[in-house]
């Protein structure tokens, strides 16, 4: 938890108090539980360690300067303000307890329950090396996003000034380790940046010689797709210029390099799309799997765990097939509506809680300008018509009409000039003379005691979206 949470503990602060139905996050699953539960009139607490709601779906294009954060995200006190019945607390849960039924948060708070949903999301896993985190970092926060924009824009900003030639290439060499559609989206849309949006903005180096490596251990790019698909999308990656290492493992991850299947690969920044973690909360409900998931039965709820839910990247739910379900958008946006619909009518009429049927609406990934690939089912799309169509759910799935109207302008004002207005190293970064070393934020190395958070762009981080 950030240094700037108060973290009071006055007369009182540790008092237990007890709400009907607490939700613990408030991403797709959560605020959709929460919206449902606020319109029957139930009494319900969310908390959440940020005070927004991200997309995360167009989370890259923060970390690719295509878009500002605040394009991304929604304070959730504006989203729930007309359900009454929901309070919203900004903080972080330190512990679940379901025999007290009650959980507990890092600021001392203790908050009793009838009904918990977890639906606290998933961080990176590093697949025991978390040393590799300090220098290949992950994209899951806009603090991720707007910290990748900035080393991104830095390593281009210092090939510029420098006049050793293999210090310019090592750091013109962009590493992403993680063939997913994270993966693919960011590669795709670096490659873009680097050829296209920032082709005429410097003088001494070429940025379009940049060499972007997208490495995957699998076989394939975007597993969870056709195989064909797959290799549509690695040929298009291609076509952009990127380098793409099937089957072949990062053995290592160092400041000034990385080694993939021992291969030693001199490279500027590395950026880590490769594996996620459930929340540790998932643990004190009961047994979970590698990833930190944790059951849940057909109605949601975690096994031998009565009135308490998982939903989302925290929660296995196995569909009639046996098969998990993937861990996207919509199955928690889905989950989430379920639950609140169901759970509303079990506490308002004492209705049974139903089960849980998965509607899938198809699997999509953008791998660059007029390219995109869609599934559902037998029906595969990919080129233009995929790459409008993925425009086109992701606009709709925005929260509020300013966000869709906003990033459809973006979009579109980006696709005629191939512009990117979001182009700034956010925070004031200290450089030093060893290369090995990336230069940090100010507030990294010195933070004041009393701060406000501020962004140089005026826009990226208003104060109702402040960094938490």
């Amino acid at each position: 938890m950030d240094s700037r949470v108060p973290n009071h503990h006055a007369p009182g602060s540790r008092r237990t108090r007890k709400s009907d139905v607490v939700i613990v996050g408030a991403g797709f699953a959560g605020l959709e539980v929460a919206k449902e539960l606020g319109s029957a009139g139930v009494e319900t607490v969310v908390i959440d360690r940020h005070n927004h709601h991200l997309f995360q779906p167009l989370l890259y294009q923060v970390a690719t300067a295509a878009l500002s954060s605040t394009d991304v995200a929604e304070p959730i006190r504006k989203i729930l303000r007309g359900k009454e019945s929901v309070q919203v607390l900004f903080g972080e849960v330190s512990e679940v307890d379901p025999v007290d039924r009650e959980i507990r948060m890092t600021c001392g708070q203790r908050i009793g329950f009838n009904h918990l949903v977890l639906a606290s999301g998933a961080g990176h896993s590093y697949f025991g090396r978390d040393e590799w985190a300090q220098w290949a970092p992950g994209l899951k926060t806009i603090e991720d996003a707007r910290h990748i924009r900035s080393q991104l824009l830095l390593t281009f900003e210092r090939a510029e000034r420098t006049d050793d030639l293999v210090e310019q290439q090592r750091l013109l060499n962009v590493a992403i380790i993680g063939g997913g559609a994270t993966g693919v989206e960011l590669a795709g849309a670096i490659a873009e940046l680097s050829r296209f949006t920032l082709a005429r903005d410097f003088r001494s180096i070429n940025s379009a010689a940049a060499k972007i490596t997208l490495i995957e251990a699998g076989p394939r790019l975007l597993a969870g797709f056709s195989e064909d698909t797959s290799a549509y999308a690695k040929a298009r990656l291609e076509r952009l210029g990127v380098q793409v290492r099937t089957g072949q493992a990062v053995d290592h991850v160092g400041p000034t390099s990385i080694s993939i299947a021992g291969d030693h690969v001199p490279v500027g920044l590395v950026i880590w799309a490769a594996g996620v973690a459930a929340s540790p909360l998932a643990k004190q409900l009961g047994e979970t799997d590698r990833a930190g998931r944790i059951a849940v039965d057909e109605t949601l709820s975690v096994r031998g765990q009565p009135g308490i839910f998982a939903l989302g990247d925290v929660a296995v739910f196995r569909d009639e097939s046996g098969q998990a379900l993937p861990g996207l958008a919509q199955v928690a946006k889905q989950q989430g509506a379920h639950l609140g619909r169901s759970l509303a009518a079990h506490i308002t009429a004492g209705a049974p809680l139903l089960p849980f049927r998965y509607d899938s609406r198809g699997n999509t990934a953008i791998v660059g300008r007029h390219a995109a690939v869609f599934e559902h089912g037998k029906f595969k799309v990919k080129g233009w018509f995929a790459w409008l169509a993925w425009a086109v759910i992701h606009v709709y799935l925005l929260v509020g009409f300013q966000h869709r109207f906003i990033v459809s302008m973006q979009w579109l004002w980006r696709y005629l000039t191939y512009d990117r207005g979001a182009r700034l190293i956010a925070g004031d970064y200290v450089e030093v003379d060893d290369p090995s070393v990336a230069p940090l934020p100010r507030e990294r190395v010195r933070k004041p005691e009393h701060s406000t958070p501020v962004s140089s762009d005026g826009k990226d981080q208003p104060a109702e979206i402040a960094s938490s």
